[in-house]
C-alpha cells in the first residue's frame, strides 16, 4: 500500500475523558486502575500502541501512569540530554486553544524519564521543557515541584508522573474543564508513540495539532 499523504489522525479532532480521583498522588504514587486508561488514536494510522497510558485529575493537578512493554534493551536516559532520551513527554494547554499555531503562556511541556539521574543514572527524572517558537513561555517550574516514580521491568518499565496545579498556569478545572493535550513516548528501541498527530507534523510546537482532555467527574 502506498504511503498516505495525510495521516488519518490529522483529519479528526480528538477529545478523551479523564476521570477524577481524590486524592490523586500519595507516597505510593498513583495506582490508577484500568478505567483510567486513555484511548490510543495511533491505531487509526495503523500503528500498534507500544505503551499503555492512564490519566487522572483532581483540583491538585494531573497524573499520568505509563507502562512500556516489549523491550529487550534498557531505556537510554540522561538528565543532561532530556530531549534525546527515552521517556514520556506531555504537552498541556490549560485554555484548550486550537486556533493558534504558536504556544501561549498557558501551554506547557514536561518530560518524565524512568532513569537518567543520580548515582549510576538510576533515578527517575522530571523536568520542564521549552516549547519552540512560543509567543510567550509558561512560567518556569522547579523540577522538585514535579513528582515521578518508576520501576524497571524485565521487558520495559512503569512510570508515574504528577503535575501539580502550581506547575500549570491557568489550571482551573471548574472554569476550564477542557485541556489541550498530547503526549509523545520516545523509545530508541521501540520507536515513537503519540496521542495526536505524530512524525511529519509539528506537534511539539503547534497547539492546533493537540487533542482535548475532558476533565470528567
Amino acid at each position: 500500500m502506498p504511503d498516505r499523504l495525510i495521516a488519518p489522525r490529522f483529519l479528526f479532532r480528538f477529545s478523551a475523558p479523564v476521570l477524577h480521583r481524590e486524592p490523586l498522588w500519595s507516597e505510593r504514587g498513583l495506582s490508577l486502575s484500568e478505567e483510567f486508561r486513555l484511548v490510543s488514536p495511533a491505531e487509526l494510522d495503523g500503528e500498534r500502541a507500544r505503551a499503555e497510558v492512564r490519566a487522572a485529575w483532581s483540583r491538585a493537578g494531573l497524573g499520568f501512569a505509563v507502562r512500556v512493554a516489549g523491550k529487550q534493551q534498557a531505556p537510554w536516559c540522561r538528565d543532561s540530554r532530556l530531549e534525546d532520551s527515552d521517556g514520556f513527554q506531555v504537552w498541556i494547554d490549560t485554555r484548550d486553544t486550537h486556533n493558534v499555531h504558536r504556544a501561549s503562556r498557558f501551554c506547557h511541556r514536561f518530560v518524565f524519564m524512568p532513569t537518567g539521574a543520580g548515582k549510576n543514572l538510576a533515578e527517575p527524572v522530571a523536568d520542564q521543557l521549552i516549547i519552540n517558537r512560543a509567543r510567550e513561555n509558561a512560567k518556569p517550574v522547579h523540577p522538585r515541584l514535579l513528582k515521578v516514580r518508576s520501576a524497571l521491568l524485565n521487558d520495559g518499565y512503569e512510570l508515574e508522573a504528577f503535575l501539580p496545579a502550581e506547575a500549570l498556569t491557568g489550571f482551573d478545572p471548574v472554569e476550564h474543564p477542557q485541556l489541550g493535550f498530547t503526549y509523545a513516548l520516545f523509545d530508541r528501541e521501540l520507536g515513537l508513540q503519540t496521542f495526536s498527530v505524530g512524525q511529519g507534523y509539528p506537534y511539539e510546537e503547534d497547539p492546533s495539532l493537540w487533542a482535548t482532555l475532558e476533565l470528567a467527574k
